[in-house]
């Protein structure tokens, strides 16, 4: 690891993390989780929030993908989105889900504010985020896309938005 100049455990929890927090509200893959606490590591994602019939660590499947990263990463469970929701607003949160919406916002569009607070919230695979989640959104946010598919795997999706914040918000 010193080769490579990575934090260790110890080092990544007392490193100031960007101001950004991964909700996930009824992922049912938990190889999808823990690809998702990998790329929150990568990017220095402040936490994780696990709701619904999201899994939790640990979990053999979760670690497989995560490698580690379930350690490292801060997470907290919630039974309902909603109260995770109603926590980050009132901790100054800007709550983005990522959804295809009439009125969302394209990811390159999308203006990222300095000194500014964001949720990205991912939903289920299949169902996508619920319609009472982007209700209480601030704002919705899609991924471009020009194929013959219109949706991209959940942790594949998450990897792109996060890398997009990272970018502004990363102050090295």
């Amino acid at each position: 690891m010193l080769e490579l100049h990575r934090l260790d455990v110890e080092e990544f929890k007392k490193v100031e993390k960007l101001p950004l927090v991964v909700v996930l509200d009824d992922v049912r893959s938990e190889m999808n989780v823990g690809s998702i606490f990998r790329t929150a590591d990568a990017f220095l994602v402040e936490k994780i929030m696990l709701c619904g019939i999201t899994s939790t660590p640990p979990q053999p499947e979760i670690h497989k993908t995560a490698l580690g990263a379930e350690e490292s990463v801060e997470w907290q469970y919630y039974k309902d989105v909603n109260d995770a929701i109603e926590q980050l607003k009132n901790e100054g949160y800007t709550i983005c889900s990522l959804e295809q919406v009439h009125g969302s916002v394209s990811l390159e569009k999308f203006k990222v504010v300095e000194n500014a607070k964001y949720a990205i919230i991912l939903g289920n695979e299949v169902k996508g985020v619920q319609q009472s989640v982007i209700d209480a959104s601030d704002c919705c946010i899609e991924i471009p896309q020009r194929g013959t598919k219109h949706s991209l795997n959940v942790a594949n999706s998450a990897a792109i938005t996060l890398w997009h914040f990272f970018q502004c918000l990363d102050k090295p």
